[in-house]
């Protein structure tokens, strides 16, 4: 969904929005991404599964997310593309649907 979010980006409103939406797309994917490795090493040690760990993760995942966002707008400037980035982030929220409605996700 990322890189749909990108080149339809890209391919619409130029260069400009197309890095935009992968800003917003990567805000999102790069805590979670990390969130779901911590999460895999964890469940292959042995007595080593914690909520606790699960509950900061997700509050990484916020904090992480919140920041890269804020990150982007500063360095970004008057360069972001707001719809872009916005729809790049909405995307990838919500790209376990597509894998809902596919049946791949069970």
């Amino acid at each position: 969904m990322a890189l749909l979010a990108t080149v339809i980006a890209w391919g619409v409103a130029g260069t400009a929005a197309g890095l935009s939406a992968l800003v917003g797309a990567g805000a999102y994917l790069v805590p979670n991404t990390l969130f779901a490795l911590r999460l895999l090493l964890d469940a292959h040690r042995p007595g080593r599964t914690n909520p606790f760990t699960f509950f900061l993760g997700e509050a990484f995942k916020l904090v992480a997310t919140v920041l890269l966002l804020w990150l982007a707008v500063r360095l970004g400037g008057g360069r972001i593309v707001w719809p872009a980035m916005l729809i790049g982030l909405i995307c990838t929220l919500k790209g376990y649907v597509l894998l809902l409605m596919s049946g791949k996700l069970s």
